[in-house]
């Protein structure tokens, strides 16, 4: 007798290991039990993917969801609610809340927070400071963290590590991959009269290219000198990417969707502070270097840097107005579109946002529509068109850069672990999110 499945995706055109081919899935336990054709077989349930292609869950490692502390712009149940609504599986959340998530009790309190509240998996970061460098290789090493994350630029909220010898002593403290928000504090001092009041088009040339590269050329030669992996988040600048490629043997890289998709000055004077982000986005050139990085196997990450503000943050006189921008519900459809205008393939998609990310967090179980791994799928229409609309977002602050673009490629259905959490822009499930395990902890706790 045929082995009977929780649940079966029949028909649909899936996206393995070993390429595009149309296949059903079958699903027992939470785990993809079986690949092919399936179509006789019994199950519980049966979902029609016809027509429809099925990707590994996506794994979106940069989000802000603002809880603790700011509550009035994001918090776990929202920002995760709005992660299943575009098709995301499981998030990494940052650690510049309030107070910021410094140590053990701190990450055991936003564990909690987010037991029975998440609609999707997920893991925190722990961040550096200059109190708590002696304790990271510790803390970096309990259970539901995704790392250690570093500011080496002052952004949102109170952490940074500014002085070469506190990032050098964060670096020698542990031995998971680092992550760094590479921007130059001390030249972001001495430029800040340059960002010119009420012009947010100056943002660029306050965070200009010099302050991310020298950051990222410091921060490399340091990790080189302490023997640690290191990851640099949302690279923005032509000229980092060949630092990074001379580093290939211990840095990987995250490039964000705003930095992919928009371009100065036409977005400052399109959105004005709602494109503020930091680090900047930035003229064509910059863009298009991210993108021949992509197409060079050279971006291992694609994250959204989701990192929501309240219009009253957004809507007051630059530059006291608050970076960043939505993007983990706009994530999926704005880089399809991106598919569907040829700019990179769906297989590289598939790469970028889930077996990239497993890959360089050590995901336990994850980013792969392979036997035995995590039936966690993010199930979309590449022919679907439909317009970004504010009013479909479901993160707190009720607003997306993006309102009004239309795409081509849409998310249709979230499941995690074999249960479908969202159908049809409908949350279907209960919250029913888990904390991420990771290989390098997984005897950890």
């Amino acid at each position: 007798m045929s082995e009977a499945f929780d649940l079966m995706i029949r028909g649909g055109t899936c996206v393995t290991p070993s390429g595009i081919a149309d296949a059903d899935v079958g699903v027992k336990d939470g785990r993809i039990a079986a690949i092919g054709a399936l179509s006789q077989g019994p199950a519980a349930e049966i979902f029609e993917a016809r027509g429809l292609h099925v990707l590994p869950g996506i794994i979106d490692t940069h989000v802000h969801f603002r809880e603790p502390g700011n509550l009035e712009k994001e918090d776990m149940e929202t920002g995760s609610r709005a992660a299943v609504l575009g098709g995301v599986t499981a998030v990494f959340e940052m650690p510049n809340t309030n107070p910021p998530t410094t140590t053990k009790l701190l990450v055991e309190d936003k564990l909690k927070r987010a037991a029975a509240r998440m609609y999707c998996d997920h893991a925190f970061y722990v961040g550096a400071s200059p109190e708590n460098i002696d304790a990271l290789s510790e803390l970096e090493l309990l259970p539901g963290v995704a790392g250690v994350k570093a500011f080496l630029g002052s952004s949102t909220g109170s952490l940074l590590l500014d002085k070469e010898e506190m990032i050098l002593a964060a670096l020698k403290c542990g031995r998971r991959r680092l992550a760094v928000h590479s921007e130059d504090e001390a030249r972001l001092r001495a430029r800040a009269r340059l960002a010119m009041p009420g012009d947010p088009r100056t943002h660029p040339v306050w965070r200009d290219v010099e302050t991310a590269r020298i950051s990222t050329e410091r921060v490399l030669r340091l990790a080189r000198a302490a023997g640690r992996r290191l990851h640099v988040l949302h690279v923005t600048t032509a000229e980092e990417l060949p630092l990074i490629a001379a580093s290939r043997e211990f840095a990987t890289v995250e490039a964000a969707v705003p930095h992919l998709t928009l371009v100065a000055p036409e977005c400052y004077e399109r959105l004005g502070t709602y494109a503020q982000i930091n680090p900047p986005v930035r003229e064509a050139r910059h863009r298009e270097a991210l993108w021949r990085g992509l197409a060079d196997g050279l971006i291992d990450v694609v994250g959204s840097d989701h990192a929501p503000h309240t219009r009253a943050d957004k809507s007051g006189i630059y530059p006291q107005t608050a970076s960043g921008l939505t993007g983990v519900q706009t994530l999926a459809t704005i880089m399809l579109d991106h598919v569907n205008s040829g700019r990179l393939s769906l297989e590289r998609f598939a790469h970028v946002t889930s077996a990239g990310p497993a890959r360089v967090f050590g995901i336990a179980g994850k980013g792969r529509v392979a036997l035995g791994f995590d039936a966690d799928f993010t199930i979309v229409d590449l022919r679907a068109k439909r317009r970004i609309e504010n009013r479909w977002i479901a993160s707190r602050c009720g607003w997306t850069p993006y309102d009004g673009i239309e795409t081509t490629g849409w998310p249709v259905a979230t499941i995690l672990r074999g249960r479908v959490v969202m159908r049809d822009d409908t949350v279907v499930d209960a919250s029913s999110g888990q904390a991420l395990r990771f290989l390098e902890t997984l005897n950890a706790a």
